[in-house]
């Protein structure tokens, strides 16, 4: 599988914004360096029309390059650094020293086109609302699990039984890879995309880091396979998308609880009743 990676030199303020509208239209993984903003998406899912269209909304250009499938680790490896969420937990690479006496939990990620290594605000947010949750004996599932990083966590923080769904088969081949290089043996990782196939009140906790379009969707399918007082945790959401959220939530019986912010970006803790 070849990548298309998009190049744009956008104001800051921005960039969260252009997040939130290219991970609409299937774009899977962003590095932020400097002014610029880079996007990467499947070969054959690009569409010139729409990237132009788009960014000239905002005034913006972009340069845009093929990346082979050989070619990415080397991409990664020069951009990424290992990321702490306090002492809590700590991401690396398998090329990085150990973060040992650093952090609680270690995990080791090798982000091969799938979007999850901690350093987006939307997966460091949810990781501190997890460091608070008590995952000992829990059945947990992961809604979109890209590298499987959250699934991993959860396993590391005593979940009985971690399931995990994506629906790129590319990113369920990163996770299960991933999974065997953190030994996390009660970790199951398929590829899904929907949540209809899961029995109702399976989960004591459901993890969604995807984007507003997709939570709001399935919010209902969310809530039918937590149980009775099951925790929901969901990220991917702009500061401006929370009172859609909080709404959809509420209509379905889940109450907010907790929230984590950063770079303009939240995580939401609800509880379902």
């Amino acid at each position: 599988m070849s990548y298309i990676a998009i190049t744009i030199s956008a104001p800051s303020e921005i960039k969260d914004i252009l997040i939130a509208q290219l991970a609409d239209v299937g774009y899977e993984g962003f590095e932020e360096a400097g002014e610029q903003l880079i996007a990467y998406i499947p070969t054959e899912q690009f569409d010139e029309n729409t990237i132009a269209g788009m960014l000239g909304s905002h005034g913006l250009d972009y340069t845009k390059e093929t990346i082979e499938q050989a070619n990415w680790n080397a991409v990664w490896e020069s951009n990424f650094q290992p990321v702490l969420v306090g002492s809590f937990c700590g991401i690396r690479a398998g090329f990085h020293d150990p973060l040992a006496g650093q952090v609680e939990h270690e995990i080791v990620i090798t982000p091969k086109m799938s979007f999850g290594t901690g350093h987006h605000a939307t997966t460091y947010s949810v990781i501190r609302l997890m460091e608070e949750i008590d995952f000992k004996g829990k059945r947990v599932f992961d809604f979109g699990t890209g590298t499987g990083i959250l699934a991993i966590l959860a396993g590391k923080l005593g979940a009985a039984e971690t399931d995990a769904i994506d629906n790129d088969s590319w990113a369920v081949d990163n996770a299960l890879e991933n999974a065997v290089t953190n030994n996390a043996t009660t970790v199951r990782i398929w590829q899904e995309d929907q949540l209809d196939v899961l029995e109702t009140g399976s989960y004591d906790i459901v993890l969604a880091n995807i984007n507003r379009n997709i939570l709001l969707a399935n919010m209902a399918n969310m809530k039918r396979i937590l149980k009775n007082h099951g925790i929901l945790i969901l990220s991917g959401i702009l500061q401006e998308d929370e009172p859609a959220i909080v709404k959809a939530a509420g209509e379905n019986g889940l109450a907010l609880e907790k929230k984590a912010e950063k770079e303009h970006w939240l995580a939401l803790s609800f509880k379902a009743s």
